[in-house]
């Protein structure tokens, strides 16, 4: 686990040792950067596997570093971790370019299942530009397209089909999908995973034709690399 190396973009003192320590503990090689200006430094010496952002930073904020690094084509997943706890903070982080997004007070316990999840992601999702038929995804500007229409996706949204466009092809569970969207909250969600597939059908699919997402009852869903000759979202037999 030491080989895995996150960076800490804290400047709170306190806040930011505590962090460091606990992670050390749990077994992670975790450096600090109390500014955006000395996290940059850092990333481009280093090579991180993870970064832990606060928002409140001084000089330059965490959600303009964020859209700069994310604009220059950095694909480090990025945890924001912050006082900010309206919805709108949680939609401007996300359409920024976060991958997941923690308020203060928060349980130790579920900042370690989170970065647990967002470090389960494979090297794949390393790729900003992911393209599986006919859809086409922009991790990085977070927006995605069927063909040349524009696809518009609610951030949750575009994370369970970016999921599902790095898993193209395979079978994917419910727990897999919600660990990776919601981290340690989803299973409080109860039929969350299954209300978002929904919404995602509804927009991403085209009318009397086969739904690009198949459903495996006792298993998950898959996001077909080809179109089946029949079907309606249900596995073609």
């Amino acid at each position: 686990m030491l080989t895995v190396r996150l960076l800490v973009v804290e400047d709170e003192t306190k806040l930011a040792t505590n962090l460091k320590r606990g992670l050390v503990q749990a077994g992670y090689n975790v450096e600090v950067a109390p500014t955006a200006e000395l996290a940059g430094s850092a990333l481009a010496e280093k090579q991180y596997e993870l970064m832990i952002l606060d928002l409140r930073l001084p000089g330059k904020d965490g959600i303009e570093f964020l859209r700069e690094l994310r604009a220059e084509g950095s694909v480090i997943p990025v945890l924001i971790l912050t006082a900010r706890d309206s919805t709108d903070d949680l939609v401007t982080g996300l359409d920024s370019g976060a991958d997941d997004y923690l308020t203060k007070p928060f349980s130790f316990n579920e900042l370690l299942a989170r970065i647990r999840a967002l470090l389960r992601r494979p090297l794949s999702a390393t790729k900003t530009i992911i393209q599986v038929g006919e859809l086409k995804l922009d991790a990085g500007r977070r927006q995605a397209w069927r063909r040349r229409r524009e696809l518009d996706l609610s951030p949750k949204e575009l994370m369970v089909l970016e999921y599902l466009m790095r898993h193209a092809g395979v079978t994917v569970t419910r727990n897999m999908i919600g660990e990776a969207v919601w981290g340690a909250d989803y299973k409080a969600l109860s039929n969350i995973v299954e209300v978002f597939i929904n919404r995602l059908r509804q927009k991403i699919d085209q009318v009397n034709q086969p739904s690009l997402i198949v459903t495996f009852r006792t298993s998950g869903y898959m996001l077909r690399v080809d179109l089946p000759t029949k079907g309606n979202g249900e596995a073609a037999p």
